[in-house]
C-alpha cells in the first residue's frame, strides 16, 4: 500500500464516522476578505464536539479497531486536542485511553482530557518525552498506539474537512491550514487535489519549533528543539521514522509560511 493516503480512504472515513462528528459550517468573513481584497471563508471547526477537528481522525482510527486491540486500550501523546478527540472517541466506544502530554501542554487541555474520562499523564518538557511513555504502554501493557497524525486512519479523518470545504464553497482557489505534524493539512491536500487539482494548498507554522518547514528544507525528516509559543497546538516534532505525512506534504502543499 502507498504511503500516501487517498481519496477512497478518506470517502470511506466520511461514511464511517457520519454519526460521530458534526459536519461544520463554512462562512465567509467580511473583514478578512476586506482587508485580503479577495474573498476569504472560514471553516467553524472549532464547533466541533471537542472544539477542533481532531475528533475527525481520532474517531476514524477507533472506530477500524479490532476487539484485540480495543481490549487492551489506545495510548497516544498529545499537545491537548488530540488528546481530548481521542478521549471523547474511546468513551464512546468503550475503550480505555491514556493520553501522554508534556508539561508545557496547558492545564485547561489536561482537565479536558480527565473529565472525558481518560487518564491524562504529564511526562518530561516534549512531546518526544509523552511520547516514550506511549511506547511504554504499548511494549508493556499492550495498548495501541493512535498518534496524533502519522496513521492512515487519522489523516483519512482529516481529509473529510477538504472534502466539506470544496462542496461549500465549489470556487475555491486556495486553501490555508495550519501546519504542525501535518496529518490535517495532507488529509485535506490529499482530498482536494483528488477533486480539484488547481486548488492551492497553503500550510502555516508557528516560527518557534517548526519541525515540518525544517524537514522540507532538509529534505527528510529532522528533529526540532521544540520551544515555547503562543500556538501551543502546533508544538512538536514530525518523528525522525516519519511513514505518511512527510512525504504527503512534500508532495502535495504548495507553499509553506
Amino acid at each position: 500500500m502507498s504511503a500516501a493516503v487517498g481519496l477512497p480512504e478518506i470517502e470511506a472515513a466520511r461514511a464511517r464516522i457520519a454519526g460521530m462528528i458534526r459536519p461544520t459550517p463554512v462562512d465567509p468573513s467580511p473583514s478578512l476578505s476586506e482587508r485580503a481584497g479577495v474573498p476569504v471563508w472560514l471553516k467553524f471547526e472549532h464547533l466541533q464536539h471537542t472544539g477542533s477537528f481532531k475528533l475527525r481522525g481520532a474517531s476514524n482510527a477507533v472506530a477500524r479497531l479490532d476487539e484485540a486491540a480495543r481490549a487492551g486500550g489506545v495510548a497516544a501523546a498529545s499537545t491537548g486536542n488530540h488528546g481530548r478527540a481521542l478521549a471523547h472517541a474511546a468513551r464512546r466506544a468503550g475503550v480505555r485511553a491514556v493520553i501522554c502530554m508534556s508539561a508545557l501542554v496547558p492545564r485547561n487541555k489536561v482537565e479536558a482530557i480527565e473529565a472525558l474520562g481518560a487518564e491524562a499523564r504529564i511526562v518530561g518538557a516534549s512531546q518526544d518525552d509523552a511520547q516514550v511513555e506511549v511506547d511504554r504502554l504499548i511494549a508493556e501493557e499492550g495498548m495501541v498506539s493512535i498518534p496524533p497524525f502519522d496513521h492512515r486512519d487519522v489523516i483519512a479523518g482529516q481529509g473529510t474537512l477538504g472534502l466539506e470545504m470544496i462542496e461549500a464553497v465549489p470556487e475555491l482557489d486556495t486553501l490555508v491550514v495550519q501546519l504542525s505534524g501535518g496529518g490535517l493539512i495532507a488529509g485535506i491536500a490529499a482530498a482536494v487535489k483528488a477533486r480539484r487539482p488547481a486548488v492551492r494548498v497553503v500550510g502555516v507554522s508557528m516560527a518557534r519549533g517548526a519541525a515540518m518547514q525544517a524537514s522540507l528544507a532538509a529534505g527528510r525528516p529532522v528533529q526540532v528543539e521544540e520551544l515555547p509559543t503562543l500556538a501551543d497546538s502546533l508544538g512538536g516534532g514530525i518523528g525522525l521514522d516519519n511513514r505518511h505525512t512527510f512525504a504527503m506534504v512534500r508532495d502535495l502543499v504548495d507553499e509553506v509560511v
